[in-house]
């Protein structure tokens, strides 16, 4: 907690403990969170719509029920990134020209999410469509906690700039092309894609080619291992020391001419020493990125926004989505959106392990510094895509191929902004990865939050 009377910045294992034993109630840590973000988030532009009256209301209801002992985030804030319904509000999916109706009832991962005692205090700023990996709108860029000069990334860079800033303990997220991931590594936060198919999706018209996926971005890695229990149905687990494993380390870059920093290559090998000193083997294992593979997740990333487009007014849209857009129709047309070729690069993902005979891999979670925060959305497509492929090469491989990663914060930049890498496993690996992330957060704690 960041003082004795206020719960904002404590973790959601914290607040859901104290409620639950009647230490607070869920009235006065929503009460504290609103407040904070009333404060904070005018300089932040984290949030699209703060749910004040509402979220009142429903931390009350929270408060009048008898057992509380089975709500796992009993009175917990959480935010939920605008493109996922939340019953009584419209679907922004980043701008006004492209938002759905008002949703009449909560997708299933809120509605989870409400089922453990979470609190919606509100929805979270993304880019238009969520297509690109850093966030801002016609009205003004959402900006990174840590230095609001810089992006907090994308697409669920309002979730991660709410959480970095202690404003929520949870934010939900979704994973389309690293839209956790690149986000977590830019605010300093634990954010896990899991695999395909763990937790329910039902992203746009197919899931982004069934590249997307729902999940949170913490602060911890027990609040990570909490809200992905709690969106996946399961029952929460405490997590367990995982034995001896064999550490794959890449630094190669998935995109051909993308170099990585020092500060980023200085992160992997941090991370691989603390691995190693956790009793873990790390060896080279380099993936072989097809060249092909580049170019069918370029015309699949343009596809799924052509696919999006249907129903709305292209002309009211963005110019860099209308480009991306022209060029989805076009791709759509061509052989390069085949499900065989995404189904050959997961069975080539997954043999990697087998072959490479490693339990995960421990790859950059960025190439370079978050992008300045800008007002893309009103710079031509040929800037936005040279920014989002220049910075953040490392995730989209794992979408195409639906393998769970993993990112995690290891230290600081010499500029003062977050460090992260990223960790993949074979399917099925969601607690075998988070609970390397917290040996790691173990053997290297990290600063929760901007604000220290």
């Amino acid at each position: 907690m960041s003082d004795g009377t206020s719960w904002v910045g404590a973790t959601a294992k914290q607040i859901s403990r104290a409620v639950r034993r009647g230490d607070v109630s869920a009235t006065q840590v929503v009460a504290d969170t609103l407040e904070q973000i009333a404060i904070s988030d005018p300089s932040l532009d984290a949030f699209r719509v703060v749910r004040a009256g509402e979220a009142i209301t429903e931390a009350e209801k929270v408060d009048d029920q008898e057992d509380l002992a089975n709500l796992p985030l009993a009175g917990v804030p959480v935010a939920v990134k605008e493109n996922t319904a939340v019953a009584g509000l419209p679907v922004w999916d980043g701008s006004a020209a492209a938002r759905k109706p008002v949703a009449e009832q909560d997708h299933e991962v809120v509605r989870r999410l409400r089922g453990a005692g979470a609190i919606v205090v509100g929805v979270t700023r993304m880019p238009e469509m969520g297509l690109w990996g850093v966030t801002d709108d016609q009205e003004a860029p959402t900006r990174n906690p840590w230095d609001r000069d810089r992006t907090p990334g994308g697409s669920s860079g309002g979730s991660a700039a709410a959480v970095a800033a202690g404003l929520v303990p949870i934010a939900q997220g979704n994973d389309g092309l690293g839209s956790i991931r690149i986000p977590a590594a830019c605010c300093g936060l634990v954010g896990l894609k899991p695999g395909r198919g763990v937790i329910p999706a039902e992203l746009g018209t197919n899931d982004w080619f069934g590249f997307a996926e729902n999940g949170v971005l913490t602060t911890t890695v027990a609040d990570a291992a909490l809200g992905f229990s709690v969106l996946a149905g399961r029952e929460p687990v405490k997590l367990v020391e995982p034995g001896k494993l064999r550490v794959g380390v890449s630094t190669r870059s998935p995109v051909v001419g993308v170099r990585l920093d020092e500060p980023n290559r200085g992160a992997v090998a941090t991370a691989a020493k603390l691995m190693t000193q956790a009793g873990h083997d790390t060896v080279k294992a380099e993936p072989r990125y097809p060249t092909a593979l580049g170019l069918r997740v370029l015309a699949t990333w343009f596809a799924a926004a052509y696919r999006e487009s249907q129903g709305l007014d292209v002309g009211k849209l963005q110019p860099r989505t209308r480009q991306h857009i022209r060029l989805g129709k076009w791709v759509s047309r061509t052989g390069l959106t085949k499900q065989e070729h995404r189904d050959a690069w997961r069975a080539t993902s997954i043999k990697f392990f087998a072959d490479r005979n490693v339990d995960v891999l421990l790859t950059p979670a960025l190439a370079a510094a978050p992008p300045p925060a800008e007002q893309y959305s009103q710079g031509s497509w040929r800037r936005n895509m040279a920014v989002n492929l220049r910075y953040a090469p490392y995730a989209a491989p794992w979408n195409v191929a639906g393998l769970p990663a993993i990112v995690v914060p290891v230290g600081l930049r010499p500029d003062g902004l977050p460090l992260a890498v990223q960790i993949v496993g074979p399917p099925d690996s969601e607690l075998l990865l988070l609970s390397i992330a917290g040996q790691l957060e173990v053997a290297n704690p990290w600063q929760r939050h901007a604000f220290g």
